[in-house]
C-alpha cells in the first residue's frame, strides 16, 4: 500500500495495487473509489484531506 498526500491540490491518495483503474465511483461526497477491471479495488482518493482528517500528513501505521 502507498499513501500521497498532496499538499497544494489538499488531496491524499492510498493506492493499494498497481493495477489499471477501470472504474470510479464517488460513494460518498468527497471520497473516490477506484477500481480495477476485475471490481477489485485499487485506490481511493480523499478530497479535500485537511478538513477530511485531523493531519493527513501523520501517518500511524500497526501491524496486529
Amino acid at each position: 500500500m502507498k499513501l500521497k498526500y498532496d499538499k497544494s491540490s489538499d488531496i491524499l491518495y492510498m493506492s493499494f495495487s498497481n493495477e489499471e483503474i477501470f472504474e470510479s465511483d464517488e460513494e460518498k461526497k468527497g471520497f473516490i473509489f477506484d477500481y480495477a477491471k476485475d471490481g477489485k479495488i485499487v485506490g481511493i482518493e480523499v478530497l479535500q484531506a485537511s478538513q477530511q482528517m485531523n493531519s493527513p500528513v501523520k501517518v500511524e501505521y500497526e501491524f496486529a
